[in-house]
Parts: structure tokens; sequence; C-alpha cells
């Protein structure tokens, strides 16, 4: 296996995965046969971008005891690339020259690219970390094996909690709350939603006061930001009277912050460096001050000079911060920042930026601004509004409700969009507490019609299903009676279950196309698909084949019967299945 892609959501342990791997194989606990390891961070490699160097040399200026080692064997070396989601160089992939040569310099882009690519030290073994958003710049073409990072499962999201505090009946009491609210529990997955959540409820539940609790997402990230102001005026020996008035310091780089974040998250910059915080008027000690929301990162480079670096803790926290920005514009200074160029008055209500952020979350291919949207509606609930009401907002917004909101969300549903985009539609749906459509779903379920069930209530079940605290074991396509859009809405289902039984539905061979994210995903426990029946041809035995082939599969039983795949289809899916960690039991 020459090049590996390690995908991971923001904060699920990425980074610590690679440090792991560093440190057991220093320690001689694992993967002996490897002599060396190269780890570049790919915001290092950032403030290289208009130098050149050859391969050896850009080794020597990160690793300088290199220089006294010769002859070092390629085919023993690992070459880690971490974070790709931070990187700022263009990965060319297309354009750069072949470049086979590691004495000749050249910019780092055209080492990088020939070096995934393998044209460059053919025989190193090369691993890259990435949020999901960024993988798409490696060429497909030069990955061989694609895995991810998961997070915590339910028993450790538990044990976190556990291990977390000292006290058994506050760890108790707080994973409690957590489990009882779908949403929270399912973010857990997440370790550093589980710190978050932790620090604050800690402090609520310590209160004993209910009505604070957070109920959604957004409030949760609320309570977070004002619990981190207070122990920043606790650790800078400020008294103030009402813990939730923020000074007019705080709010300054509150909104300076946010101001970073919006504009970051536009141009998807994850890490930010001295002249990205000045031109957000930022002075650096006012990031470092609060340390839990901006941290710093002191990046030694080389042992020249030293060169400050920031990112925040988590991108969940970025986004936060950027609807806030967002919301604070449209709410006090009467600007919708989402469509800047428009000056009619309609366009400076909370209903018109709903409405900006709903068609901007929905244009977005990788799902980058699903959670601002959530924020940003969020925030305009009523009991957010007043929580922030004292602390960042002086002025009363106009008035709003959700009316206007929920109907253009629920329009937007109806239309052809990804089913990810369309699920995180319910996602916000439920931020405003809307279930109407859910409620709706519910009553089918109870009642099954025989009316064919419209996409957008394909939508909802497969909403209903993935939110469902029971784990989906079967699932089969047949009970349910949907339109062919709506199967393709539903098909989302599949990555959370062991058994899908898609038999005798015209899927064909743009269905089967459907089924290859999921069944590439490394998150796919599927063990059994039934395909009898389904119209497909040679062609679509082929996307299932490749599908399969990329990802070592846990499938044990395919059912491929009644279907015209022709000799072609089934060489190519034998071929495919030879070729790798095969476990299937049984094949029709």
């Amino acid at each position: 296996m020459q090049t590996v892609l390690t995908k991971g959501i923001a904060g699920i342990g990425k980074t610590v995965s690679v440090k792991k791997f560093v440190l057991d194989w220093a320690e001689g606990r694992e993967n002996q046969d490897i002599e060396f390891i190269f780890t570049f961070p790919f915001r290092d490699l950032n403030r290289l971008k208009e130098k050149q160097y050859s391969l050896i040399e850009l080794i020597y200026k990160f690793f300088s005891q290199i220089k006294e080692i010769e002859n070092i064997k390629w085919n023993k070396t690992v070459f880690i690339f971490d974070g790709l989601d931070e990187c700022r160089l263009p990965l060319k992939f297309n354009d750069n020259e072949i470049w086979n040569d590691e004495t000749k310099p050249t910019t780092v882009d055209m080492l990088l690219t020939n070096l995934i690519a393998g044209n460059l030290l053919s025989s190193a073994l090369i691993w890259i970390t990435s949020r999901p958003a960024a993988a798409n710049q490696i060429p497909n073409e030069c990955i061989q094996q694609l895995t991810e990072v998961r997070g915590f499962n339910d028993t450790q999201k538990e044990q976190y909690f556990i291990k977390r505090f000292s006290d058994q009946t506050m760890s108790n009491k707080i994973f409690a709350y957590i489990k009882s609210s779908r949403t929270l529990f399912i973010m857990c997955h997440i370790p550093i939603f589980c710190w978050i959540s932790a620090t604050v409820l800690e402090q609520l539940l310590g209160k004993d006061v209910s009505k604070e609790i957070p109920q959604s997402l957004t409030q949760m990230y609320s309570h977070f930001l004002i619990v981190q102001i207070i122990k920043n005026r606790k650790y800078q020996g400020n008294c103030v009277t009402n813990s939730k008035i923020l000074s007019m310091e705080d709010r300054e780089i509150i909104l300076k912050l946010g101001k970073l974040s919006f504009h970051a998250l536009e141009k998807g910059n994850l890490i930010f460096y001295k002249e990205d915080l000045e031109s957000c008027g930022i002075e650096a000690s006012e990031a470092t001050m609060y340390s839990h929301l901006c941290t710093e990162i002191i990046i030694e480079e080389f042992g020249i000079y030293q060169e400050k670096a920031y990112r925040f803790v988590h991108l969940s926290l970025q986004e936060y911060l950027a609807a806030l920005y967002a919301f604070y514009l449209c709410t006090q200074e009467k600007i919708n920042v989402l469509d800047p160029d428009s000056g009619a008055e309609e366009q400076e209500t909370l209903s018109a930026l709903h409405k900006s952020a709903i068609d901007k979350a929905l244009q977005s291919r990788n799902g980058h601004l699903d959670l601002f949207l959530r924020f940003i509606l969020g925030l305009s609930l009523e009991s957010n509004k007043t929580f922030l009401q004292g602390s960042l907002m002086s002025k009363r917004n106009a008035n709003w409700t959700a009316e206007d909101t929920v109907k253009y969300i629920k329009k937007m549903i109806k239309e052809e969009f990804s089913p990810d985009r369309i699920i995180n539609l319910f996602h916000c749906l439920y931020e405003i507490n809307d279930h109407s459509l859910v409620k709706e779903i519910h009553t089918y379920l109870k009642t099954r019609k025989p009316s064919k069930l419209k996409a957008y209530q394909c939508s909802a079940l497969a909403f209903v299903l993935l939110m469902s605290e029971e784990m989906l074991d079967d699932f089969d396509l047949k009970t349910y009676n949907a339109s062919d859009l709506g199967l393709e809405r539903l098909l989302s289902v599949m990555r959370n279950c062991r058994s899908l039984n898609l038999s005798y539905n015209v899927l064909g061979d743009s269905g089967l196309r459907h089924l290859d994210p999921g069944l590439r995903s490394p998150n796919c426990r599927l063990q059994k698909l039934l395909l009898s029946g389904c119209h497909f041809t040679g062609a679509g035995c082929e996307v299932l084949a490749s599908a399969l082939g990329s990802n070592p599969s846990c499938l044990r039983e395919l059912d491929l019967s009644y279907n015209d795949v022709g000799d072609r289809g089934v060489l190519v899916l034998c071929a495919e299945l030879s070729s790798f960690s095969c476990k299937l039991e049984n094949l029709k």
C-alpha cells in the first residue's frame, strides 16, 4: 500500500492518531520494519509556498539531524502530511509537470503533488489526513486506501464523562442529561464536543437551574461562550456583579473573532496567521486572551525563528462565532452580511438572512456551511435572543416569527438537493422547534397508508431513522412506497444499517451510483446487500465493484440475481472481489 488517506471531521482525533503512530514506532512497539517517519503538518508547509527546495533539502529543513544519515531506504520511509484541510498550497495535480528528482529544487507544491502521485520516490509510503470537505483535493487515482477516524461509540461517550469527573454523581447526572437529548448525544461522538458539554453542564447542573440547561446545539455553544468569558474574567482578576453582561472589551473581541471566523469560513481557511488577525483588527494578545476559543500554536520553524499561527480549538466554534457575527450585524446594524450588495430594507430582516444562509448552505457540495446554518437559525429563537440580550445584543430584534423561515425550509426540502443537505434542513427545523414534518412521518409509520410517499416525506423518514436510538439492523426499501427521488433520499440510511434490501426496485445503473458514496465510506457496516431485480447492467456492476474494491468491506452476502449484468459485469466484479480483503460468503 503506497498512499493512504485518512478522513475525519474536526476534532475527531486524526492528529492524535498520527502522534500515536509515531510514538509507537519510536518506542519500538509497532511498525519496526519502517526506518524513517517524516511528519509534515500542512500549516508548516504553507509558509514555504513561495520558496524552492529539493525534497532532500525540505527534509533537512524540518529534520536537521538527518543530514548525518546517508543512503535512506525510501521503501522503508513514511511521509505523513497532516491536516490537508489547513493547506494553502494550490496542489495543482493536473498542471504541475512530472518531477522525479529528489535532489533538484522546485516549488513545495511541485514536490508534494509528485510525491503523492507516485512520480517522486515511488517506493515511499504516504499517509495524508484531512477533514472530509478537503479530501477531494487529492485525485482518487492517487489514493490506494481510504480510512476514517470515527470518534467515540456510545460506550466510549459514557466512559469519557466517567473519567472526566471525580464526582461520580456529577458524571452520572451529566451523562443522563446528554443521553436524554438525541441531538446532543449524537454530537458527543466528537471528543471535543464531549469536553464542551462537560464544561457547560458542570456549571449549570451544579447550580441546579433547570431552566437554563441547553436543549439544543445552539444553546450549548451560547452557554459555552459565556462560561469561557467568565473564566477569563476570573483569570484576569476582574470582579463582575452580573456575570452575563459583557464588558465593552469582551463584546469587541467576540465580534472581531466572529468577523475572522466568518470571512475564514467563506474562504475555507482553518488556520490563521498574524496578517489574517490584523485584517480583522485583532492583536495577537487579544486572540490568546480567550485560550479556550482560539488556541495559539507556536510553530518553531527549523530552529531559526518562531512564528505564531492560530486556529479555533474546533471548527464548530468557528462556525458558531461566524453565525453570531452574521446574526449580530443583521439584528443590531441591519446588515445582511450574506448579501451585502442588497440595499433593500426587506433584505435586512432576519427572514432574509435565513433565506440567504439556507441558499448558500444548499449550494455547498461538501456541507461546510451546515452547522453555520443551524447556528444562524438557532440564535433567532426567542430563548436564545433573551439569553444573549444582556450579554451581546443591546437592541431588541425586529419582530420575527419562525413561520416564514419554516415555510421556506419546507419549500427547499421539496427541491432536488443532495440527501445530506436535505437531512441538515431537518436538523435546522429541529433547531427552531418545528417538528411538523417528523410528526407527519410518524403518523405514516403508524398507519402505513397505501399512497406513495413524496420525496420530502422520504427525507423526513430518513431523518427519523437516522435519529432513532435503536440501531437499524435491517432496512427493506420495499416496505416504503416511495417515488424514485424519494428512494434516492432514503439511501442515506444505508450507512447506518447492517442489512439492506433494495430488491425489485427500479434502481438501474444510475441508482447504483447513489449507493457508491455509502459503500465507499469506511463507516459502512453493511453485511448483507440484496439487489435482486433492480434493472442494472454491466455498467452498474462496474460502479458496484469499484465501490467495494475501494473499501475493505465487511460484506458477507451479495445478491445480484435477475439483473442483466452480462459477462462483462461478472468479470469486473470477480476481479475486484479477488483483489481486496474479501469476506464475502454468499454471492448470487
